[in-house]
């Protein structure tokens, strides 16, 4: 005899089958992990800093 399978069910674990994969998808292409992201920021805030510090203070409200 054949296994009895409800339908419903098949097609919601269908779908969250198909949400998982394109949510995987979408984490590849958009998402970074926490530590690149305040690597990132690091990098950013040391540029700035060096930049500031190579600044010319004219003294005259420039």
């Amino acid at each position: 005899m054949a296994e009895l399978v409800n339908l419903r069910t098949a097609r919601k674990r269908a779908k969250r089958r198909a949400d998982d994969q394109r949510a995987h998808a979408h984490r590849l292409a958009h998402g970074r992990p926490n530590q690149q992201r305040k690597l990132a920021d690091a990098q950013q805030d040391k540029a700035r800093r060096d930049l500031d510090r190579h600044r010319i203070d004219m003294g005259d409200g420039r």
